[in-house]
């Protein structure tokens, strides 16, 4: 059953939103949080540069120190095989980085590659068209494609004797977003180019989506959250006619070996915390896991002359620690919720339609040998849903169930201290809003009503949307 309402339209018609209407809010289902407490019991006070970096509060002395020991694997960089540190060997030949901190910086945000410097926080999924008969078994495993030669990522890294797959090499153009009271914003929209390939001709059919490392806070709980909840939020065929027809997207959970709901990734492709991370080490890294046990490196590319660092080269003793780790990053608590211009913002995120997709609140359920998970009423303003963003941020690459249109909303816990732990952090998929304004105006598809109120809002009812947002 569907719980999504007919969002009220008072920002539309340039109303003040308070009194009844703050109380018919809430009565349609979205609740206005009241607590700091975004994460439960295991939120966390810090608001500085280390905010996403803490264990859950909640966690004990015990599994602080597993927590710790994830974060050493987490943090510190692998190396070429063979080294005198066997535990992190085995980087490459091809990868984008040498650690995981090196896209999720300090557990935050990547950013676009600035003019000189190379893409480490941002890469390209690549992969060709598929013919549903004759590829089913890897769409059925991968959800795509992979290009022939390249693979699913381009690697933009090699060690010394092996040569990267080629250069990524990104441009900007400008466009402007004129809003109803006159105000104009200025866009930038990204234009990639893959140059120098290494390793012959790319597909000319070749299918790219940009993604930027997404901030790793609060990733335990998001797998906590039965799946009966979000596809009582899934409303696929819009029956309610309300404009918004989220999905669950489905995929191949290799551990289980089965089709089940995903939750990870920007488009949703992962079932679970651990897969994520074994993929990034296969992806991102070069290094093979029990779950994970081929990477990226195609057979032409002739990846095997180097050697391995263990077979596999993240042992499932490295592998638990990791999980365990990016399942224990507490979310940081909200800030500023008693000043008026947060509470504004708040309602009018609710009226406005962005609670629509950006569900306010969620309770975990019961995860095994994880009380701190466990039970915990928590504020992530998420569906886990794909949604269809329009045209503006389309990539043209499926993945699963996920069409080129659709991506999954991410969670907006800890959003206004994304710019404080990276500063150079950018927000939506590929980093290409440089304010949550930029963001939000670039929303389309099944998000343009919400973002056309936005537009017509007042100067001061556009900043409290914004100060709330801060506020997360």
């Amino acid at each position: 059953m569907n719980t999504r309402l007919t969002v009220l339209l008072f920002p539309l018609l340039g109303l003040t939103l308070s009194g009844a209407a703050s109380q018919a809010a809430e009565y349609a289902g979205f609740p206005l949080q009241t607590s700091p407490a975004s994460g439960g019991e295991g939120t966390v006070e810090q608001s500085d540069t280390n905010a996403y970096s803490l264990p859950q509060a909640n966690l004990s002395m015990t599994r602080r120190l597993d927590f710790s020991v994830g974060n050493s694997f987490f943090r510190n960089p692998w190396v070429e095989a063979p080294a005198s540190t066997d535990a992190r060997d085995g980087l490459g030949p091809l990868f984008n980085t040498n650690s995981c901190q090196g896209c999720h910086i300090k557990d935050g945000r990547g950013h676009p590659p600035g003019v000189d410097s190379p893409p480490v926080s941002l890469f390209l999924r690549l992969s060709v068209p598929a013919d549903p008969e004759q590829d089913q078994k890897v769409l059925k495993v991968h959800g795509f494609k992979p290009a022939t030669v390249y693979g699913a990522q381009l690697q933009t890294a090699a060690l010394p004797a092996a040569n990267p797959e080629a250069d990524l090499v990104l441009e900007w153009q400008s466009r402007r977003a004129t809003l109803a009271d006159g105000t104009k914003v200025e866009l930038r929209e990204p234009v990639y180019r893959i140059e120098n390939p290494n390793y012959g001709p790319l597909p000319e059919d070749l299918q790219v989506s940009p993604r930027v490392a997404p901030q790793v806070i609060g990733m335990g709980l998001l797998e906590a959250i039965p799946v009966a909840a979000l596809e009582a939020l899934a409303d696929p065929e819009d029956t309610n006619d309300d404009g918004i027809s989220g999905k669950l997207n489905r995929v191949w959970d290799l551990a289980a070996k089965q089709t089940v709901a995903g939750r990870f990734g920007w488009k949703a492709g992962e079932p679970s915390v651990r897969e994520q991370s074994m993929e990034a080490f296969a992806g991102d890294m070069g290094l093979t896991s029990t779950l994970q046990p081929f990477t990226d490196c195609r057979p032409d590319q002739q990846c095997q002359r180097f050697t391995a660092g263990g077979t596999p080269e993240v042992s499932d003793k490295v592998a638990d620690f990791v999980t365990f780790y990016a399942r224990s990053l507490a979310v940081p608590a909200r800030r500023n919720m008693d000043r008026d211009s947060v509470q504004q913002g708040a309602r009018l995120f609710n009226e406005s339609g962005c609670a629509g997709c950006h569900t306010p609140t969620h309770t975990t359920g019961k995860v095994a040998d994880r009380t701190d998970l466990s039970n915990q009423t928590i504020w992530p303003y998420t569906d886990l849903l794909l949604h269809d963003m329009g045209p503006a941020l389309a990539d043209g690459r499926p993945e699963f169930l996920a069409s080129g249109n659709e991506w999954r909303t991410p969670p907006l816990w800890g959003i206004g201290l994304a710019q404080v732990v990276n500063p150079q952090s950018g927000f939506l998929h590929d980093g290409r809003a440089r304010t949550l304004e930029e963001a939000i105006l670039w929303h389309g598809g099944e998000a343009d009503a919400a973002a056309d109120r936005y537009r017509q809002m007042h100067g001061d009812e556009r900043q409290a949307l914004i100060d709330f947002l801060q506020s997360l």
